[in-house]
């Protein structure tokens, strides 16, 4: 029996290197929105932490500057809020085109290897054929000593 040998394997395996690629991509993707969004929760937080030290600030004897400053902290920290909410929008828009390239990476490696699996049931067909007209030569051949002697 003959080796089977796929024609197109080479581009198989380069579409199952981009797949991994792509795959890596989306990792990548990911990281980076999840640490993004650690981020926008620890200003959160850190917002939380500065209401709080504000509410304590005027249950207590007024300390009119360290009021204001409060205030300051907290402006500040929402438009840093802002900012990251913008960083996360466009990790999220990021991660959505490392997911979409993969799903397509993976859709064009799949159909490389639904062709390579038709390409080697082809092939199985085809040596059977042959294994099949050699036992049928064989037998003739046999039949044919035979009827001879």
């Amino acid at each position: 029996m003959a080796k089977f040998i796929f024609r197109m394997q080479s581009i198989l395996n380069i579409k199952s290197r981009l797949e991994e690629q792509a795959k890596q991509e989306f990792a990548l993707a990911r990281r980076a929105l999840d640490e993004a969004q650690e981020r926008l929760r620890a200003l959160y937080g850190r917002k939380d932490d500065y209401l709080e030290e504000g509410r304590k600030l005027q249950d207590d004897r007024l300390h009119v500057q360290d009021i204001i400053d409060n205030r300051t902290y907290i402006m500040t920290i929402e438009g840093y809020i802002d900012l990251q909410q913008i960083a996360v929008e466009r990790a999220e828009k990021l991660l959505e085109e490392a997911r979409l390239k993969m799903t397509e990476a993976t859709k064009e490696r799949k159909t490389y290897e639904r062709l390579r699996e038709k390409a080697f049931a082809e092939y199985v067909r085809e040596e059977d054929i042959r294994e099949m007209k050699e036992v049928d030569e064989l037998t003739s051949y046999k039949y044919a000593v035979r009827e001879n002697v």
